[in-house]
């Protein structure tokens, strides 16, 4: 299990650094995966500290990348 949310984690990184922030539903879509494994992924990037988060024009939540 660590090893496939390590592995979502990763594409999600690259998806982000690639298109740049997006809502969780979107990067489900674009990835191709289950919502559940998405969210595990956001919580291992946000507890590493790689992850921000702001508030997009629909009320929810868009994901960006941390400048490091």
């Amino acid at each position: 299990m660590e090893q496939t949310i390590g592995e979502t984690a990763g594409k999600l990184w690259r998806q982000l650094k690639d298109k740049g922030p997006q809502t969780p539903t979107a990067l489900t879509k674009a990835l191709n995966m289950k919502a559940a494994d998405v969210d595990r992924a956001i919580g291992w990037l946000a507890r590493e500290g790689k992850l921000g988060f702001e508030p997009d024009l629909k009320g929810g939540t868009k994901l960006t990348l941390k400048k490091v």
